[in-house]
């Protein structure tokens, strides 16, 4: 996308790239999520949501404990223990969702702590790329949870995954 800047009278046309990418983070907290809404009452296991997306349990542990933290998930520990969800998937707004596990990721150096770009004390990058960001989570919110989760498919696709060899 070209964008043109008046600055001084004089006219300077950039070429703007900008790669929207979530963390990894919080992809497996979507997968989490997606998994353990559908399985209803029934708890799930780290183990078996490991197993089915073959993540790293330790990976997935550390995304268990901040959904849980964040009032998504209810963990219970011990035999018969297992994930349920905290609240039903129609409450879960995904921008939301992702605006905390996207807590302190940033789009450009600059608008994390520490930033060393020169032009920083003058640039409109951090304002623009926040309002941005303001429209993409907005926009996200439109969706649930249950959204993600009404495809009849989705749970025969998981189940397969999980008996595979």
């Amino acid at each position: 996308m070209y964008n043109t800047i008046l600055g001084d009278n004089q006219y300077l046309i950039f070429h703007f790239w900008c790669v929207m990418r979530l963390t990894v983070f919080s992809d497996y907290a979507l997968r989490v999520l997606i998994y353990v809404a559908l399985q209803g009452e029934r708890r799930a296991t780290v183990a078996e949501i490991a197993e089915v997306y073959n993540i790293s349990r330790s990976h997935l542990m550390k995304v268990v404990q901040r959904l849980s933290a964040l009032g998504y998930l209810e963990t219970i520990r011990g035999k018969g223990g297992g994930l349920t969800m905290a609240q039903p998937s129609t409450a879960v707004r995904i921008g939301t969702l992702l605006k905390a596990t996207e807590a302190g990721s940033v789009i450009v150096e600059c608008m994390g702590e520490g930033g060393t770009c020169c032009i920083s004390p003058v640039c409109a990058l951090p304002d623009i790329f926040d309002r941005a960001l303001d429209s993409f989570y907005a926009e996200l919110d439109r969706y649930t949870l249950a959204d993600l989760i009404e495809d009849s498919r989705l749970k025969t696709l998981l189940c397969r995954a999980s008996s595979s060899p």
